[in-house]
């Protein structure tokens, strides 16, 4: 999920996450009662999530990221940190194990990152605190007269929710922590576009849209109307604030480097990133070479599938060529059809290749109004709201995309990608909260690069072309290793970045200059995907190899599904356990 997830919004409330008090121990402390309390914490913590689960208290608040709310949330989790040191080194049973070792990582890397004030900078391009309303909406049906209320008292709370995240960024402007010039001049476009909403278009009428039949059209109208007054009183106010702080304030105090390492402390901040996106200890400068090593594999992999087209001439003029020739190109609505061909034929092929498949469907659709400039390829449905997850495209960027990378885009953020791996984790209901909501990045964007690696198997990819497409998204990751690297901690220009993409893959020129702009505002998150795929690879291998005629892929793939997501290194240890006990058999 660019996600999103991240990403969607899911990857987004990594970084802004909200805050309350601590939840206190119940009775005699083991790790059955340290989940309970983190699983509570977490939902106070997150009321966009426990909105989406049917908390009816958190369907009327936003996240608090507020001085007073961090330093609780620091107190809350120098307390579970506390408590799961008090536990006995030995004797858990297998699940509690591994939820006391996911609590260590989770809580160790949610301290480590207080450390850097991350609040101070609470956007990124084309997502931040201001688009979090935005993706609520699409997850807030009104089935009764209590949720419109719910949503109206929600967007009578937006300023509020605003004013804390300007003071947030006004301490990033004491401080040195601030976003570059390009990054706060998308958001400053973002923000007018918002303005510029009708009421008909603004997400946050949305609701609105998707109400019950069974709701009473007086009442409706009458709730409706109070919302619009609420819109046009209150929020339009707090937006019109925002815009006068980005463009007086915060615009004049953007940093002039484009890497984070020039802000205070910020060598030592992307270290952080970089092993918090990849769930890995890989330094910067291990994961620029392993971007070298994977961008010269795949160059050799593509060229084999350019001789395969009868292409005579060299990369670089295939790639002139494919980027001009109109067949590979259409109109956004030929597009999202296109993309949702390849969905139902993706549909059809995954029975072979997992047991367990998803309740939750999901469909092709244009990015919708209001998120134009995020990043996110796949938004979340949610079971218990009955809505279902959406694979989302850009109609401004559709046409300028060559059709042949449609497949492998859609393996990615559909199934068995992000839509897959998401909605099976929404069901494991018998798992901790934490658990299934989890935002390991190098595990979630990891399976979804996986998925492309994994349609050829599937037969998705019919021609050379759509192979090339395939290849040409995979080194785009591979590149994001080098590039991302090289802005933050070694002193590459945009520019310089730009090339990588440019001489590499077949991604149109418009997003190129998107996904740079992306990799510059979001440090580390760019480093998850070839990292994780390459681990779900190996460990493939590794079981294939152990147990030979034993090894069964679909049972392979349910494992790895199977427990929600999970830093590579437990996840690795998790494969081994299930190898060797299908090795004694």
């Amino acid at each position: 999920m660019h996600k999103i997830l991240l990403a969607t919004i899911a990857g987004l409330l990594v970084t802004f996450q909200p805050a309350h008090a601590a939840i206190p121990a119940t009775g005699a402390d083991n790790i059955t009662a340290i989940v309970s309390d983190f699983d509570a914490f977490n939902r106070a913590q997150d009321p966009i999530r426990a909105a989406q689960r049917g908390d009816k208290e958190a369907a009327r608040i936003w996240p608090d990221n507020s001085p007073p709310a961090v330093a609780a949330r620091k107190a809350a989790y120098l307390d579970f940190q506390r408590r799961l040191q008090a536990l006995p080194a030995a004797g858990l049973a297998d699940d509690d194990e591994l939820n006391r070792e996911l609590l260590v990582d989770r809580v160790g890397l949610a301290l480590d990152g207080l450390a850097f004030d991350e609040e101070r900078m609470p956007f990124i391009s084309g997502d931040g605190f201001y688009t979090t309303a935005d993706y609520a909406a699409l997850n807030t049906p009104l089935d009764d007269e209590a949720a419109a209320e719910a949503w109206i008292a929600r967007l009578e709370a937006l300023p509020a929710y605003y004013a804390r995240e300007i003071e947030n960024m006004r301490r990033g402007i004491r401080t040195g922590m601030t976003q570059p010039t390009r990054t706060v001049e998308r958001a400053i476009a973002d923000v007018r576009g918002q303005l510029a909403q009708t009421d008909d278009k603004t997400p946050l009428l949305a609701p609105f849209r998707n109400v019950s039949q069974s709701f009473p059209a007086d009442r409706l109208a009458a709730l409706e109307a109070q919302a619009r007054n609420v819109l046009h009183t209150q929020v339009r106010p707090a937006q019109q604030s925002l815009l006068q702080f980005l463009q007086h304030d915060y615009l004049p105090a953007a940093r002039k480097d484009i890497g984070i390492s020039s802000v205070p402390q910020g060598k030592e901040y992307y270290a952080y990133l970089a092993r918090r996106h990849t769930s890995t200890a890989k330094t910067p400068a291990e994961i620029h070479a392993l971007g070298e090593s994977e961008v010269k594999r795949i160059r050799a992999r593509m060229d084999q599938v350019i001789a395969q087209t009868g292409f005579k001439g060299t990369f670089q003029e295939f790639l002139g060529s494919v980027r001009k020739d109109p067949r590979f190109y259409v109109g956004a609505a030929a597009y999202g059809e296109k993309a949702s061909e390849v969905a139902k034929r993706a549909d059809f092929a995954m029975p072979k290749y997992f047991g367990k498949l998803p309740r939750l469907s999901y469909g092709v659709l244009p990015m919708p109004a209001g998120l134009e400039s995020s990043a996110n390829g796949y938004l979340p449905g949610s079971p218990e709201q009955g809505v279902a997850g959406m694979v989302v495209y850009k109609p401004w960027m559709a046409e300028k995309m060559p059709t042949f990378g449609i497949p492998a885009w859609v393996l990615h953020e559909g199934v068995p990608g992000h839509h897959h791996q998401i909605s099976l984790s929404q069901e494991l209901t018998d798992l901790p909260e934490f658990r299934r909501a989890d935002d390991v990045t190098a595990y979630v964007e990891g399976w979804g690069l996986y998925s492309e690696y994994l349609g050829e198997e599937m037969g998705i990819y019919r021609d050379p072309y759509e192979q090339f497409g395939r290849l040409s998204l995979e080194i785009w990751r591979a590149c994001r290793l080098v590039v991302d690297t090289g802005m933050h901690v070694m002193g590459w220009s945009r520019e310089r970045a730009m090339a990588c993409l440019q001489e590499n893959s077949a991604l149109a020129p418009a997003e190129i200059e998107f996904e740079v702009d992306r990799y510059i505002a979001w440090p580390g998150q760019a480093l998850a995907y070839k990292v994780g795929e390459l681990k779900i690879i190996e460990l493939r291998r590794r079981a294939a190899e152990k147990l030979g005629p034993k090894f069964d892929l679909r049972a392979f793939h349910d494992l790895v599904l199977g427990a929600g997501p999970m830093p590579l290194d437990l996840h690795e240890a998790r494969v081994e356990r299930w190898i060797a006990a299908r090795t004694v058999r």
